[in-house]
């Protein structure tokens, strides 16, 4: 026989186990926060950040400025002929390296040769003159006191022999200039240094003083010629003013020369040479250095770099290059503040001295200025300065197995 079914137990049933569902539910959530509270709490506090820092300190340092110069002859020697004539033989090697007294063009000597034969004929005859003026006057003096001749005829005499004087001393300075032409148709070098090709050929007529036929240029020593901006003089002479550079005086400057391929020459210059204005086609001033060249490693028109040495500035602070970032308003430093907080520093960095920058403004003695660590800090950031070198090296993550000795 089929017994009824209890409704109202299953419905009593159906009603209970929604309501273990929940509260079951609900426990496992109260155990699970309570289990995340706990690893919360059991959870390291964050390190502070630890950054290298240098402290500031002023000190004193070379003030070198660089320009580009241009090398020059020291002695650009222009070769003329003294005299007007025909080039008979050109005597010397083109480009080559000549000494003073060096035989360089030979003009056609016949004429003054002639000339000077002339001019020797002209003095004999003038001697003879001479003689015989000298001769007259002496018979005609004693002749006057016995009144044989008049007063008039002893001062012809006289003025006879001083004729005859003067025109022997005029055909010695003619002789003299013939001379001087006959010689200077042999051509010498005036001084040593390096020549030139020649203008001019066998057989040219060229006049005298006019006619260009080569050019010497003595390049030991060598000139290197400088145009210095007149914002730089002036922001220079401002700063030596304010005592922010020390200046021994132009003239105790020296040049250091560095070549376009990076290397620096092997002689230092001196300056010995300030033009006393400004060019008005550059608004610049024109200094010169002189410097030896025995190697001939420096040629007139080469460019060069000059590194004027001398001037130093004192009580400047240089801090590592690294330690300057770029920012929208320009460089700046992280600073650590006396409470070992962040502060961001703007500063003028101007020059740079190795691997160091040399800071004009933003910056004095005593600062504690961030040097690593860079990345992991900002402005207010608390954190734990020590100096530059001494940080301890980072521990070992717990992942990473032990080194075995």
């Amino acid at each position: 026989m089929l017994r009824p079914i209890d409704l109202t137990a299953a419905q009593t049933a159906n009603r209970i186990h929604p309501l273990l569902t929940s509260a079951l539910l609900v426990f496992l959530a109260t155990a699970s926060l309570a289990g995340c509270k706990q690893d919360a709490g059991s959870a390291p506090a964050p390190q502070m950040p630890q950054v290298e820092v240098v402290t500031a300190a002023t000190t004193t340092v070379p003030d070198e400025p660089e320009f580009i110069g241009q090398a020059e002859a020291s002695r650009p020697v222009e070769i003329r002929s003294q005299v007007t004539g025909l080039i008979k033989a050109v005597l010397y090697q083109e480009g080559r390296d000549v000494k003073k007294g060096d035989r360089l063009y030979q003009i056609d000597p016949v004429p003054f040769q002639a000339a000077a034969a002339s001019a020797k004929a002209k003095i004999a005859q003038a001697e003879a003159k001479v003689v015989q003026a000298k001769q007259d006057l002496a018979r005609v003096k004693p002749l006057l006191s016995e009144q044989a001749v008049s007063q008039k005829d002893v001062d012809d005499a006289v003025a006879e022999d001083l004729a005859a004087k003067a025109a022997l001393q005029g055909a010695k300075a003619d002789l003299i200039k013939a001379q001087f032409d006959l010689d200077n148709t042999l051509i010498r070098a005036p001084i040593d240094g390096l020549i030139e090709r020649t203008r001019y050929y066998e057989g040219r007529l060229v006049s005298a003083q006019t006619d260009l036929l080569t050019m010497v240029h003595r390049v030991d020593p060598m000139y290197v010629v400088v145009s210095i901006p007149e914002s730089f003089i002036l922001k220079r002479r401002r700063d030596i003013e304010a005592k922010r550079i020390e200046h021994p005086g132009v003239y105790q400057l020296r040049g250091e020369v560095m070549l376009l391929d990076g290397s620096t020459y092997p002689h230092e210059g001196v300056l010995d040479l300030m033009e006393p204005g400004l060019r008005t086609e550059t608004g610049a001033r024109v200094v010169r250095i002189t410097i030896p060249n025995p190697k001939r490693e420096l040629l007139p028109g080469q460019f060069v770099k000059v590194k004027f040495k001398g001037d130093v500035k004192p009580n400047v602070v240089l801090i590592p290059q690294r330690a300057v970032l770029q920012g929208p308003q320009g460089p700046f430093v992280y600073v650590v503040g006396p409470d070992d907080h962040i502060e961001l520093r703007p500063v003028q960095a101007s020059v740079w001295q190795g691997d160091q920058w040399l800071i004009d403004q933003g910056i004095k003695a005593g600062d504690r200025v961030v040097v690593n660590g860079l990345m992991k800090i900002g402005p207010g950031a608390p954190v734990k300065a020590v100096p530059l070198g001494e940080a301890p090296p980072p521990a070992a993550s717990p992942s990473e197995p032990p080194k075995q000795g």
